[in-house]
């Protein structure tokens, strides 16, 4: 059984359609890519642990340029550092390497929908590259006032800021944590069944960025992540 939706399903559900057409083809066209570069590429090493910025007051924001003494510790909101576990963030990480290669955009993240160890809901990111960033986005009304993660992670519908700084400018929501960063679009994962499972959120230093183009490949991403989450 397939364990996330069709193209045409997740442009829908994640509104995307009503934005950038019915860019189906391209994203099959990613799709085969990215499985022919899963299945070739060398494994690529894996973080278990990685560095994260401090928390401003009441953990709203990160305090930018400024890390944690201690690194976030992934195995244990994962459970442990279990084969399952390892064989999924090295398929991720491989993901993510092929995302880089193809998008060329300066941050992107893989986060899966899970309870942390107080038990609160939350997006974990599990996969990414560039800069340090938070580990855990609050899977709550509340933070989604100040979160597009946090926004997606609960309405499974996407957010695609091609100008961060005139969507500030008309009050959008936005949880900064690099200052550079120009555009963003983050996108929810699905299982078979239209539930939210994650998201995705991917980054740059330019606006306008987020072309047709490059939402086919941010979508294949999407739709193939589901099958490798631990």
């Amino acid at each position: 059984m397939s364990v996330t939706l069709s193209v045409s399903d997740y442009l829908h559900h994640s509104g995307l359609v009503l934005q950038f057409g019915d860019i189906s083809a391209k994203v099959s066209q990613f799709q085969a890519q990215l499985q022919q570069f899963i299945a070739t590429e060398p494994v690529p090493e894996i973080k278990w642990q990685y560095q994260v910025p401090e928390l401003g007051e009441g953990g709203a924001c990160s305090l930018f340029g400024q890390l944690a003494d201690e690194p976030y510790d992934l195995s244990v909101i994962l459970g442990g550092q279990t084969a399952a576990n390892e064989k999924a963030l090295q398929k991720l990480s491989a993901i993510v390497a092929f995302y880089q290669q193809h998008s060329a955009l300066d941050w992107f993240g893989i986060y899966q929908a899970r309870s942390n160890v107080a038990g609160e809901p939350v997006l974990v990111k599990l996969a990414y590259y560039g800069a340090a960033s938070r580990a855990e986005f609050p899977l709550s009304s509340e933070f989604a006032k100040i979160s597009n993660n946090s926004t997606v992670g609960l309405t499974g519908k996407a957010k695609v800021i091609n100008d961060v700084a005139a969507y500030l400018g008309t009050g959008g929501e936005y949880y900064t944590c690099d200052p550079k960063v120009q555009a963003e679009a983050c996108l929810p994962l699905y299982n078979q069944s239209g539930k939210i499972i994650g998201i995705v959120d991917a980054e740059d230093f330019n606006k306008n960025v987020f072309t047709a183009d490059a939402m086919a490949l941010l979508v294949a991403v999407c739709l193939t992540i589901p099958a490798y989450l631990p």
